[in-house]
C-alpha cells in the first residue's frame, strides 16, 4: 500500500518518483538556510531580486548608456511586465502550496510575497532579464549570472520554492527572454 497521497493534489502534480526528490532537496536546503548567516545572507539576496536590482540596474542603463541604455532598460521593463503577469496567471492556475506550508521540516526564513509556489516568479523573472540584459551588455554576464544563480538558490533555501518551482521557471523565464529578443530582432528588420 502506497503512503503517497492521490496523484491529483497539486503538490504531486510532477509525479511521485521526482516529487519526493524535490521534496528531500528542498528540506535539505532549507536546513541549510536555518544557519544565520546562510539566512541573513539569502534573504538579502531574495530582497534585492524583488525588484530593487533589477529597477536600479534599469536605472543605471538609462542614464549612463545613452539611447543604447535607454533602449536596453525599456526592453528589460516590457519583458518584466510580461513575466510579471505570465507567473501571476501560472500561481492562478496551478495553485501549488508553498513547500513551507505542506512539507513537513520546511520554514519559511522571510516572508512569502503571495500564497502559490509554482514558479518562482523571482527566478523567472531574474532569468528573463538576465537574458535581455547581456544581449545587450554582455559585459555584466560575471554580474547577472551570478545574481540569478543567487536568487534561484534562495527561493529554495528560504523555503519559498522547491526545485521544481525554479526549474521551471528558468525555462520560462529563459524562453521569455529569448522570444523577446526575437520579437525585437523581428521589429527592426520591419522597420
Amino acid at each position: 500500500m502506497s503512503t503517497l497521497p492521490p496523484l491529483h493534489t497539486p503538490e504531486l502534480s510532477i509525479g511521485p518518483t521526482r516529487f519526493a526528490l524535490d521534496r528531500r532537496v528542498c528540506v535539505a536546503a532549507n536546513r541549510w538556510g536555518a544557519r544565520r548567516a546562510v539566512g541573513m545572507f539569502f534573504g538579502a539576496i531574495s530582497r534585492l531580486g524583488d525588484g530593487m536590482f533589477w529597477y536600479a540596474l534599469m536605472a543605471v542603463l538609462a542614464v549612463v548608456g545613452g539611447q543604447h541604455g535607454l533602449a536596453a532598460a525599456a526592453h528589460m521593463a516590457v519583458t518584466g511586465l510580461v513575466a510579471l503577469l505570465l507567473y501571476r496567471l501560472l500561481k492562478r492556475w496551478t495553485h501549488r502550496p508553498r513547500p513551507y506550508r505542506v512539507c513537513p521540516g520546511v520554514i519559511a526564513h522571510v516572508p512569502a510575497l503571495d500564497e502559490f509556489s509554482f514558479p518562482s516568479g523571482h527566478t523567472l523573472q531574474a532569468v528573463s532579464f538576465t537574458i535581455v540584459a547581456l544581449a545587450w551588455y554582455p559585459q555584466l554576464a560575471p554580474l547577472l549570472l551570478s545574481f540569478t544563480v543567487l536568487v534561484a538558490a534562495s527561493r529554495v533555501i528560504l523555503g519559498l520554492h522547491y526545485p521544481s518551482d525554479v526549474l521551471a521557471a528558468i525555462v520560462i523565464g529563459s524562453g521569455l527572454g529569448a522570444s523577446s529578443l526575437w520579437l525585437l530582432s523581428l521589429a527592426t528588420k520591419l522597420a
